[in-house]
């Protein structure tokens, strides 16, 4: 507010409007380098926050802004930075690529580094899996309901087809029966029926 003056009254106020003052603008040491040693291919909104009525209005798809969901996956970038600075050893060195690459996506389209499938590693693109499993499947999140075996295979199923999950591993992860394990260690009975390997296994990458 401090950024405007006051407005001589009487005034006239807009139903809805975007302001100057419903931008939180970001300090510039928040601001990560595009020539940043770590890879990251993050674009830094300008503002922290954007509390404009019409531009939250106006978000195509889910409720998340850009600046919110900046936020929310920060923690992969965050994750990287904090373990490549520190002194692992050489059976742990893998730990940084594992740990910060499970919302990567096979075609390059994932973050912070947008690598696709042939820049991971084979047991990086198999946490991605296992973390996509465990977050659909998940019965700790009050943001959201558990999801069953049948509609956590539908989600996979189409993450194949559209690229984003490892085609190969996930078709090992249906044959090998690692879901069924996990689910009757760690799922609640509802959860658990029986859904559409085959289904999956013919789903084709785009």
């Amino acid at each position: 507010m401090e950024r405007n003056p006051a407005a001589a009254l009487p005034v006239e106020e807009k139903l809805l409007a975007d302001r100057d003052d419903h931008i939180v603008r970001r300090a510039p040491g928040e601001m990560i380098d595009v020539k940043n040693p770590w890879g990251i291919r993050v674009e830094t909104p300008a503002a922290k926050f954007n509390r404009g009525e019409l531009y939250n209005l106006a978000i195509a798809r889910g409720t998340l802004t850009a600046e919110e969901r900046y936020i929310i996956n920060d923690h992969m970038t965050q994750t990287i930075m904090m373990l490549e600075s520190l002194p692992l050893p050489p059976h742990l060195a893998a730990v940084p690529e594992i740990a910060g690459g499970h919302h990567e996506k096979m075609n390059g389209t994932g973050y912070p580094k947008r690598l696709t499938r042939e820049q991971m590693s084979p047991v990086a693109r198999m946490m991605a899996i296992a973390d996509v499993f465990e977050a659909l499947t998940a019965g700790d999140r009050p943001y959201k309901r558990a999801k069953t075996l049948s509609e956590s295979f539908r989600i996979l199923t189409a993450m194949k087809r559209d690229h984003h999950l490892d085609p190969d591993l996930l078709d090992l992860f249906a044959t090998a029966g690692v879901w069924r394990d996990y689910a009757h260690r760690f799922l609640d009975k509802a959860q658990i029926d029986e859904p559409d390997t085959a289904a999956l296994l013919q789903a084709k990458p785009a």
